[in-house]
């Protein structure tokens, strides 16, 4: 299970951080586009050394080595310009590399370097007002032909309807609204996380 983190900075966000993954957070994506480079080194300094393996960088890339990440998010707008150069050059060095997509044909035509994929919105978007799918992602995978990549649900996803997005045939899924707005993030974690590992 994935986490992104809220766009803007909110209250008591590093010690949520660390009550993640203290109950098991597999990854965190660190979504935080009006971030400059030293705000973002000061962010992943905060969270702390011990989990900088397990933190995904939407924006600043090229500070993730120097901040010991090897793991690298882009948008679909960065992956239509980035070269294939480069993401060989990333795959040569052992970064995860993953991605977003919105429809299942653009999932199917990844190239092989990117590990997973988010589509989204699967459901209502909790994060982001009126933004919702214009089609039925469950329904539409059915027409996946990659299997190379991992399909990582987004959107609208919490306890109630995690099992049904996996068994409609998705690989993963990523929380985002249902942590970050809400008054009980670790609680909403803890009851999304038993379902995963049921």
């Amino acid at each position: 299970m994935i986490v992104i983190s809220n766009p803007i900075a909110i209250a008591n966000e590093i010690n949520t951080i660390h009550a993640l993954f203290e109950r098991g957070l597999e990854l965190l994506h660190v979504r935080k586009p009006e971030f400059s480079a030293e705000e973002m080194k000061t962010f992943v300094a905060a969270i702390g050394l011990e989990y900088r393996r397990k933190l995904v960088l939407h924006s600043e890339h090229q500070i993730a080595e120097d901040l010991g990440i090897n793991r690298l998010h882009f948008s679909e707008k960065m992956r239509e310009q980035i070269n294939p150069e480069t993401l060989y050059h990333y795959n040569e060095k052992r970064i995860h590399l993953s991605t977003s997509i919105h429809t299942i044909e653009a999932f199917n035509d990844l190239r092989i370097f990117f590990q997973y994929a988010f589509l989204s919105p699967v459901y209502n978007s909790i994060s982001k007002e009126n933004y919702k799918s214009k089609i039925d992602l469950l329904n539409a995978i059915q027409n996946r032909t990659n299997h190379q990549t991992k399909l990582v649900a987004l959107g609208g996803i919490e306890s109630a309807n995690i099992q049904k997005t996996l068994a409609a045939g998705f690989d993963n899924v990523a929380l985002l609204g249902t942590i970050w707005n809400t008054n009980q993030p670790i609680k909403n974690f803890e009851l999304c996380q038993q379902i995963v590992l049921s």
